[in-house]
């Protein structure tokens, strides 16, 4: 059962559609004005709107341009006894589900209700299937530094297109998210998503996993079974490490790439796709086409719109960000109390090169958590190849600042890495600061010359506390 809305200044008209909704089992609301039917939707929200064009104040055509503004994905049924096809283009360009006629067809209308509540399940049932996608996964592509910034960008800017993506990156940086959210926000989100690592499946099996096989094409396949284009179609295609594919492999890919029809292993039936293709490696591919292990034309096939994931030494001031998520992720998971980061282990690990990227960050993360569920974390405590050629002070080393009562890290004698030493700066220099303004934050980001935003991140990277 669903709550309808009928909005119409003809009684005899409410009076028949909600005859035909109620039989149907559905609550019906009524209004006879455009500006009632706004402020119903302003106290309770239905799952479907009939609403008649010509309305005395506020036409149709206006009421719906403003419901779209308020309920965007409410399915709004236009109604009218005026009806020409000038006036139903206009209302489904301005956002309308459908448009009836009136006298009021009873099976159009049982139709158009049962399409337009069908579309809103549907709606809902994607969103909680991405929300649950999101949420599961290991890690999102979290950071505020301008390669990962300039990457959403890229991202936003070619995921509603169909075009082949081909994202490049080392082990651990993300490109499995990248692709997710590729398919997330494009207009495929709600087809699937076919994930295929082609280092994991045998060279001679890899033809029947892609395209598909006949029973008895080889031994072993006692039932056809279809591929992983096929169950893509419509949606996206993941080629995982596709720098892995042997050459005869890839001379099969291209051609299904160009043509986007193939045959299954074993059979003669010709069958057409529709997919969009993104393709993941940790490879040079030119290095690759150079010794001949890759082909050109292939490349240049799939480098339609290219995406380089930076490796987490490029982007270290990512670091607080990203260790909030894994630890709010294993918290939420296994019911653990959050444990912090001091400025000092910040700094130390800002200088660690991370060889395995957000994946390693993530692992370290995890067995820290359950070392120090809780607690706060300082360099000294650091595993010892977390801690390097970095000259750490014990934890009892740490003097007190009188200004907010945060541990400041002293200055080292002897050797010190730039990195280390600008944190140490800016968190006195902070810490200096707002006192100076009153913990103003807003007034201080203009007195630095940061957005508000920033400076807020760069407070919470070094622990140093606003209130």
């Amino acid at each position: 059962m669903a709550t309808i809305l009928i909005i119409d200044d003809e009684e005899s008209i409410r009076f028949s559609l909600k005859g035909i909704l109620e039989d149907e089992g559905h609550e019906v609301m009524e209004a006879e004005t455009g500006e009632d039917g706004l402020e119903a939707l302003k106290s309770r929200v239905p799952q479907l709107l009939f609403l008649d064009i010509w309305l005395p104040g506020l036409d149709g055509l206006e009421v719906l341009e403003r419901t779209r503004q308020s309920h965007p994905d409410l399915p709004v049924v236009m109604i009218s006894g005026h009806g020409n096809i000038e006036t139903a283009v206009t209302a489904l360009k301005a956002g309308a589900f459908d448009f009836i006629e009136k006298p009021l067809s009873l099976e159009k209308v049982i139709t158009s209700t049962r399409n337009a509540l069908e579309m809103t399940r549907l709606a809902e049932e994607n969103r909680v299937l991405k929300s649950r996608i999101m949420s599961t996964h290991p890690f999102q592509l979290t950071g505020e530094s301008e390669p990962v910034i300039a990457l959403r960008e890229a991202i936003r800017q070619v995921a509603p297109t169909d075009a082949w993506v081909l994202i490049t990156g080392e082990n651990g940086t993300g490109k499995e998210i990248v692709a997710r959210s590729l398919h997330l926000e494009s207009r495929r989100a709600d087809k699937p998503l076919v994930a295929v690592n082609c280092a994991a499946i045998p060279e001679e099996l890899i033809e029947a996993e892609l395209f598909g096989h006949e029973k008895g094409a080889f031994t072993g396949a006692e039932t056809s079974k279809i591929g992983k284009f096929e169950l893509a179609h419509m949606g996206t295609l993941l080629l995982d490490e596709i720098a892995d594919m042997s050459l005869k492999t890839q001379a099969k890919i291209l051609r299904i790439l160009q043509e986007q029809r193939f045959e299954h292993v074993g059979g003669s039936k010709t069958i057409q796709v529709d997919v969009r293709v993104i393709a993941a490696t940790n490879k040079d591919l030119l290095k690759e086409i150079e010794a001949g292990n890759f082909r050109e034309d292939l490349y240049y096939r799939l480098k339609v719109f290219p995406l380089e994931v930076p490796p987490l030494r490029e982007r270290t001031g990512d670091l607080a960000l990203l260790i909030e998520d894994f630890v709010g992720l294993l918290c939420r998971e296994h019911g653990f109390k959050p444990l912090t980061f001091s400025p000092d282990a910040l700094a130390a690990l800002a200088c660690y090169p991370w060889p395995g990227n957000v994946r390693e960050l993530k692992n370290f993360v995890e067995r820290m958590q359950i070392l120090f569920s809780g607690k706060t974390v300082y360099a000294s405590q650091l595993p010892r190849e977390f801690r390097g050629s970095v000259p750490i002070q014990p934890q009892s080393e740490s003097r007190p600042c009188p200004e907010n009562h945060q541990p400041c890290p002293a200055i080292p004698d002897g050797p010190i890495e730039l990195k280390q030493a600008r944190a140490e700066f800016e968190t006195r220099f902070l810490v200096t600061k707002l006192k100076e303004f009153d913990n103003n934050v807003s007034q201080l980001a203009k007195a630095v010359g940061l957005e508000r935003s920033s400076l807020y991140r760069k407070l919470k990277l070094y622990g140093i506390q606003t209130d």
